[in-house]
């Protein structure tokens, strides 16, 4: 038998930051490594998730997940080899996905553990494409906006995670018309060249509501919204009667230390009778059977396609999830260890 790892590194929240995140409210510490205890497994990750959301979980505020605590690890979606089990279903070997990221090891209830096939697809897709935002851009799309063949949807943030698989959702199911906006004009081509995108636009360009306007003349009925802001406010004059907002994310203002204006349209919400809806994935882990199945069938077939942005190395987590935050990833950023 292999003897157990006795120490691993995992990240602190040492200070809430205020604004932008700085490197000093984090700390990269080594800590002791146990055996399991009776129901439970020892894991050593091979990916961790970074996502938008952690943001807000460093904030000492009321939200919909617990806020992290000070001085102690920080927690996301991982996944990894279990190397030691006391837990009746689980042996060494077996690749799991669970709630303790940001670390090298963790030792944890089996329970806590979903059990993933890495032949269906590498380890890291369970956490983008397989994962909470490939189930994000499912749910939102069917389950929220209801999506319709008529329809033309509109897709910030499209060369994300969620939103690259929004689009190519859109196109699988036959919606009318495609249309993202990315951050580069790399990306845009990503998105029409790659993903299949009707149009795209680089939002650096020039004022959102115009290019918006320009690449869907007709209006849209469906926008996917994972950034808020001037895309918001795009969107609400360029919907059609009856259009449909899924609310997914505002990365825009997540480091804002003001509070940032609602967009200075929202009057069009009643004439125009839109509805506007804010989602969480926890509310749709129902469709996790048949998303699934969706997706590795379209993935096998190779009507969807993904991308990763792997950073190495624990030691670089925090600059993974910066990074994110400032938009530097294609795809999904995960951290790789």
């Amino acid at each position: 038998m292999t003897a157990l790892p006795t120490s691993g590194r995992a990240w602190y929240l040492v200070a809430r930051p205020h604004g932008w995140p700085e490197p000093s409210v984090v700390e990269l510490r080594e800590v002791p490594v146990t055996e399991p205890g009776e129901g439970r497994i020892l894991v050593r990750n091979l990916f961790f998730s970074v996502d938008p959301a952690m943001r807000g979980r460093m904030n000492d505020v009321k939200s919909y997940a617990p806020p992290y605590e000070l001085d102690k690890p920080m927690h996301g979606s991982a996944v990894g080899e279990v190397i030691a089990s006391k837990a009746e279903g689980f042996a060494v070997g077996d690749h799991v996905l669970h709630g303790l990221g940001w670390r090298e090891y963790a030792e944890f209830p089996a329970d806590r553990a979903t059990k993933i096939d890495t032949a269906l697809a590498p380890a890291s897709a369970y956490l983008g494409v397989l994962g909470m935002t490939g189930l994000t851009a499912y749910a939102g799309l069917f389950d929220v906006a209801g999506l319709k063949k008529t329809d033309t949807v509109f897709v910030s943030g499209a060369a994300g995670a969620v939103g690259s698989q929004v689009g190519q959702f859109a196109k699988i199911k036959g919606a009318a018309r495609v249309i993202g906006s990315a951050g580069s004009d790399e990306k845009v081509r990503l998105l029409t060249e790659e993903y299949g995108f009707d149009a795209a636009f680089n939002y650096k360009n020039g004022p959102v509501r115009d290019q918006l306007k320009a690449a869907a003349p007709d209006g849209i009925d469906v926008y996917f919204d994972n950034v808020g802001g001037d895309h918001l406010e795009a969107a609400l004059s360029s919907f059609n009667l009856h259009g449909r907002a899924v609310i997914c994310g505002m990365i825009a203002q997540y480091n804002s230390t003001e509070p940032t204006p609602a967009p200075r349209n929202l009057a069009l919400v009643i004439g125009k009778r839109l509805r506007l809806e804010g989602m969480l994935v926890v509310d749709h882990f129902g469709l996790q059977p048949q998303f699934v199945k969706d997706v590795a069938g379209w993935l096998e077939s190779g009507e969807l396609k993904y991308h990763e942005t792997v950073v190495q190395g624990i030691e670089n987590g925090f600059d993974a999830f910066l990074g994110m935050l400032r938009g530097e990833n294609t795809g999904k950023m995960v951290v790789g260890l």
